[in-house]
């Protein structure tokens, strides 16, 4: 399991197992969020059953698939109160994390700087640069 702190309140990570779920509670992780659509690729584990792992363990579960390459502003919309209203800290994941760090810093652009948005993506090994026009776009939202 490779997981990526962003900052003191979300990280991510690629595809987990329902056997990962009992290391993320015990890592202190309150909500799990899977941002992977069931059945995306073959051989992924059922959505049902990292749903099952995460209430067996006493995570908040949230099912918010997004099409990787494809996140829109309805996505965006959704996840930002999410993550604003999920129990702290959260764990995201999806097939590698960037759609997950993508969406994050998209929302999270609404209320910081795109430079600091790269700088916490950047350290977590994820680079987003490339998403400066959309960040201020999503920034310009807030005006």
């Amino acid at each position: 399991m490779d997981i990526r702190k962003i900052d003191d309140t979300i990280s991510v990570a690629p595809q987990i197992t329902a056997n990962d779920v009992a290391e993320i509670a015990r890592l202190g992780y309150k909500t799990l969020v899977a941002n992977r659509p069931d059945q995306e690729e073959f051989g992924q584990p059922a959505m049902a059953d990292l749903e099952a792992a995460a209430q067996e363990h006493g995570l908040s579960w949230v099912y918010m698939p997004v099409e990787s390459g494809h996140i829109t502003d309805d996505d965006i919309d959704q996840f930002a109160p999410m993550i604003r209203e999920a129990g702290k800290p959260v764990l995201a994941f999806c097939r590698s994390g960037t759609r997950c760090t993508v969406l994050w810093a998209l929302s999270a652009a609404r209320d910081s700087s795109a430079q600091e948005i790269v700088a916490k993506a950047r350290n977590a090994g994820y680079d987003i640069s490339g998403l400066a026009p959309r960040m201020a776009q999503q920034a310009g939202l807030n005006k």
